[in-house]
């Protein structure tokens, strides 16, 4: 049996019936019944989970030579070079704090606190910092 069939003509003439499931999709202001369930939304990464990995492949081609330095490397993507010196700033950031932001669908962080906390140099006292932040994943 198909998800969807036309039974035959009933008495009352221009009428359809539909017989099996129909799911209801909506797109912005249109509403329509469609044969497949509607698709789940994508996962995407957090905004701060790309800016922290943009600062790694930026630190990366630093280190290897691709580009000589942040001056270099700010001309090549466009940016200025304090918003690269701010984007490597995420860098400092304690390994497993790093790692929590990599993996977090969403927090409530923004890269500025971020920042502000990896100006702390000691790692322990970051992680203190980022108890303040109930949105955190680890807190």
């Amino acid at each position: 049996m198909k998800d969807a069939q036309v039974s035959a003509p009933t008495a009352t003439a221009g009428t359809t019936v539909l017989v099996g499931k129909l799911f209801r999709v909506r797109r912005g202001r249109e509403k329509r019944f469609e044969k497949e369930p509607p698709k789940e939304p994508e996962q995407r990464p957090a905004r701060i989970a790309l800016q922290l990995a943009l600062a790694h492949r930026i630190q990366r081609a630093i280190e290897a030579g691709e580009v000589k330095d942040q001056a270099e490397a700010a001309r090549l993507l466009g940016l200025t070079r304090a918003r690269v010196s701010q984007l490597l700033d995420l860098t400092r950031l304690a390994p497993d704090i790093q790692e929590s932001l990599l993996t977090a669908e969403a927090t409530g962080l923004t890269e500025r606190a971020l920042r502000m906390v990896s100006g702390i140099e000691d790692w322990n006292g970051q992680r203190q910092a980022l108890t303040e932040f109930p949105s955190h994943p680890d807190a």
